[in-house]
This record gives C-alpha cells, structure tokens and sequence, in this order.
C-alpha cells in the first residue's frame, strides 16, 4: 500500500513536469572539420549545388538537430532536393526565406561526435546574366557569382578544410572559362583547372585555412552559346529622357519634393525617435537565431523603452538582486554581493540606479540600452530579423497558452510568474492579462513585496506569508496567499511602467531618442565615388554588389545552424 502511494506521487511529479514545458535555450558549438561546396551549370542554364560538411559537435554544447542552409534564390525543384546524414536520409525538409532547413532528427549529430552532411538541390534557376566584360572575346557570355552557405562565428570552432569547385557545361574548351578572384577567401585567388570524366572543365579553390563562419564569394563566366539562350538575364538599362519634360514641369516637381520633404520630417521626427534598431539588423538573413532572453527578444521587436526597462526591474527582482524603496520617483535598494547570475544588462541596469541623481541614473540607463541594442544586433548577424521575430511571438503565444490551460487560479498565477518574463515581451500585456484572467484573481508571487513597497508594509500585520528579504537567497516560484483581480495587476505593471517613464528616463520619447541618436543615427549621405570592373587579364575579375540577388550576382546571403 505504502509503494502505491509514492508511486503516484512520483507519477504526479512526472506528469507536472511534462505540463510545465518550459522553454530553454540550446547552445551550439562545433566545428565544420570539412566543407565541399559544388556548383554545375547544366546546358539548360539551371545550376545545381551539392555541400558536404563534416561536422564535430563540441562535447558541452547541444546536439545538432537542424541544420539552415542558405540558396542563391527561391527559384529551385523541390523535388530535386536529397540530404543524408552519416548515411541516412533526411526526411524534414522545409522551405525557409532563401534557404532550406534540414531536421535531422533522430539522427542529430550529438555532444562529442562527427557527423557528415550532404545535400543536393537543383534546377536552381535566374543565376545567369550576360556580360561582354570578357577579354580577348567578341562573343556574349554568361556570368555568375555565388556565396556559399556559412554558419554563425559564436557557433563555430577551428579551420575548415574547403573546397569550392565550378563543374563549366559541356562543350568548352580551356582557353574560353573565366573566374573572378574570390572575395574573403584564404588561398590562392587563381583556380586549379581539371577534367572530370564526362570532359568537362571543371575550376576549384581549396584551403586548409578556411573557416565555416567566414564568407567567401566565387564567380565565373563562359561563352553564352554553351546553355539555353533564356536562361541567360539581361539587366535592364534604367534612362530617363530629360529633353522631352518640359522644364516648368521639373521646377514644379523640385518644388513639390522638397515640400513632402519637410512635411514627411515633421510628421515622422517623433516616430524616428523611437526606432532605435539600427538598418543592418534588418537586412535580409537567413535563419532563426535562437537563444535571446525575452528582454533581448524585445529589443528585436523594438517594443518601447520604457516596457524593457521594466522588464528588467522585474528580472532583478525575481533574482533577489534589488528591492523597490519607493515606486514614484522609482528607487532601488541593490544588493550587495550581486547575485551570481545577472546578464551584462541587468548589472549595467543596477549599476545606473546606484547613481548619486535622476540625471546620471538617465545617463547610465541610455548607455545600458545603447549597448544592449549593439549586443542584439551583433548576435543577429547573419540571421534574419523577421523570422526570428516569427519564431519569439510563437514562444510569447505559448507561454500565454500555458497559463489559460492552467486547471486553477493557484496554478495558473503559478504558471503566469514562470513565463512572465515572456508575456511582458508582448505589446498587447494589459489586455491580455485582464483576459486571460478575467475575474479570476492572480495570487500575488512571492517576490511582489520586493517591488511593491505598499504591498510589503501590509504584509507584514497580514495573515499571509512575509516577502523573502534581499539576504534569504533565490526567490521562489511558489504563489503568496494574497491577490488581485487580473486587471488591477496588469494596470499595477503598466502604472509602474509610466512612473519609470515619467520619473527617471524624463519622457519616453527624449530617453530613446538619446539612445538613437548612437544606435541608429541619421545617416549621413556617402561621398560622391565612382565604381566599375570587369573581368580582365589573368582569367579576370567581375565587380559586383551582392545583396542576395541581383543583376550579375546570386549569392546564399544567409548563414546555417542554430
């Protein structure tokens, strides 16, 4: 009788733990040993890719179970697409923005072991685009440029044994293939030239010194009569015929610019203030960049400044790292030691709070976002802004699902403080909080005496449970035995958020526009330069800027792994 009993308390246990599901972040770690990249150009004027990586996951890090892998464009056949790993298939394929994501399942690639990737795609079309920049040619030809697929630098470890070979359509002869010098490439700018046995010329870099998170660029070009004349482009030439606009329609048009000018900067001086993301994070990427805390998860959404910042009050609250003394103006009490496990920014955010005045607490919090900004910016590098953002309000969605499946107020105010630092994150907080709750009560958490000091004096001739002090170690997840109506606790949070607004950040639009003012500033337009290139002696060089696709170009701008 006594083991039955145990045996479903531990079923109980078992089974909470299974509810809970909480999100945790993987850390990938691991080296690219060996990377084989193939290009071929078919007589169709389609191109097909086939990788082979080697990889070695690091023993401390987790197991590799996805793989991103950027392409030229969308334009490719599916149903071209193959992919193993140490030999068996890969199943889980989905398309992504310019890329493809492989699931490797239960064949991932675990902590200390090597594994071996290979991939296939074709029917890759619209790479191909004329150029007559060929030397000691008359004839038209067909240029392309391409950039592998890479993998994110905090990912990666050690040098990669590369190679990258061009596979020319048949029927070229080896005087008439030209190359571009490779751009960011560790060996030998020229190609070795070989023949494969279907006699066809095919060109390869290789070196040693490479590395899986390093971008490198190839490009070739051939005489155009060797694939499909349409699959060769022709950039369109942009003219505008100045003589035939009369020139009173040209002055009214400056005049007219100029006006929506000053009109647009004046309805638009505000709203820029707050756009404090700075253009390259939202360049086009490639993948999810997983791993962001809720707080830099907002960063990326640019929810505003104010709602961040009490993101963090709470987060060092519920680590026992500070107390409210007063909620208006705010004012912390910081404990000392710090707690062993506070982010960069939430030590930066104490440490402002710490200072003597309003004026230097401001200062300190516009420099702690200004570098919490550059921190989310360079972790986004080489990802793709909005499918990471996809991917975070998916975890916002399900850790508001969390607490409405809850079966009792108890344990759904239990589940709201775990994924509170999610929910925050959300631009609709209030409202969803006063929904989901409705009339239920929240039962306070135990932590909510160290950030409402009202609430702490009544606590302490109340029949419930005393808040921890800021010496009685970590905080609890546990719910207190006082409450409040749902609403009344999402208008505490937004209340306290227009204190800090209003109190030490000085008005929201003045903080972030502060903060702007370094993270994304008004650009400054670039002097006047001049830019050219061809393909010239010694096989020849093509000068192109690449940004994913475009005329002459087709790059995989994107990096895997997760």
């Amino acid at each position: 009788m006594r083991n039955t009993k145990w045996l479903g308390v531990f079923s109980a246990f078992i089974l909470l733990l299974l509810v809970v599901t909480p999100v945790f972040a993987q850390t990938y770690l691991f080296g690219v040993t060996q990377q084989n990249v193939t290009l071929t150009v078919d007589t169709d004027g389609t191109v097909s890719l086939d990788y082979m990586w080697v990889f070695t996951n690091d023993p401390s890090a987790s197991p590799i179970d996805f793989i991103d892998v950027g392409l030229p464009n969308s334009n490719y056949d599916s149903n071209s697409i193959t992919a193993s790993v140490n030999g068996s298939p890969i199943t889980d394929i989905t398309s992504i923005t310019n890329g493809i994501t492989l699931g490797l399942g239960s064949n991932s690639i675990q902590p200390g072991n090597t594994g071996t990737v290979n991939l296939h795609v074709g029917g890759i079309s619209g790479m191909l685009y004329s150029t007559t920049s060929v030397p000691n040619t008359k004839e038209p030809y067909a240029h392309f440029q391409f950039r592998p697929s890479w993998f994110e630098s905090s990912f990666v470890q050690g040098s990669t044994d590369y190679r990258f070979t061009i596979v020319f359509p048949p029927g070229m002869v080896g005087t008439e293939p030209a190359y571009d010098t490779p751009s960011g490439w560790p060996g030998n700018a020229a190609p070795f030239e070989t023949q494969d046995t279907n006699g066809r010329i095919n060109y390869y870099w290789e070196s040693t010194s490479a590395n899986g998170s390093d971008q490198y660029t190839f490009g070739a070009a051939f005489p155009a009569r060797l694939v499909a004349s349409s699959a060769v482009q022709t950039a369109p030439a942009v003219s505008i015929n100045f003589g035939a606009i009369y020139p009173w329609i040209i002055c009214i048009g400056f005049i007219v610019f100029f006006i929506m000018i000053i009109v647009a900067a004046n309805r638009n001086a505000a709203k820029r203030k707050l756009q404090y993301l700075p253009p390259k994070i939202s360049m086009e990427g490639h993948g999810i960049k997983r791993g962001l805390t809720a707080v830099e998860a907002a960063i990326l959404m640019e929810r505003p400044m104010d709602n961040i910042l009490m993101m963090i009050l709470f987060a060092v609250i519920k680590k026992n790292a500070a107390e409210v003394t007063t909620k208006s103006p705010l004012a912390l009490k910081v404990t000392d030691p710090l707690p062993a496990d506070l982010y960069p920014y939430e030590v930066e955010f104490l440490q402002s709070f710490q200072k003597p005045n309003a004026a230097d607490q401001r200062l300190g919090l516009q420099n702690m976002m200004v570098n919490l900004v550059k921190s989310v910016s360079e972790k986004m590098k080489g990802f793709s802004r909005a499918e990471t953002v996809a991917f975070y309000q998916d975890i916002i969605k399900k850790a508001w699902e969390q607490v409405e499946q809850a079966d009792t107020p108890e344990l759904k105010s239990q589940r709201f403080d775990e994924v509170m630092d999610w929910t925050m994150a959300d631009g609709q907080y209030q409202q969803r909080t006063t929904q989901v709750f409705g009339p239920t009560p929240i039962f306070l958490p135990i932590w909510w005496g160290r950030y409402d000091p009202a609430y702490r004096t009544a606590s302490t001739v109340s029949a419930g449970a005393r808040p921890p002090s800021l010496t009685s170690g970590k905080p609890s997840v546990n719910i207190n035995t006082a409450r409040l109506p749902g609403a009344e606790f999402a208008a505490s949070v937004v209340n306290g958020t227009q204190n800090l607004s209003a109190g030490v950040l000085g008005g929201l639009s003045t903080f972030t526009g502060a903060v702007t003012n370094k993270t994304n500033p008004i650009p400054v337009p670039p002097p006047s330069t001049s830019r050219g290139g061809g393909l010239g002696g010694g096989g020849g060089h093509f000068s192109c800027a690449c940004a994913c696709a475009c005329a002459g170009c087709a790059c995989a701008c994107a990096g895997g792994g997760r």
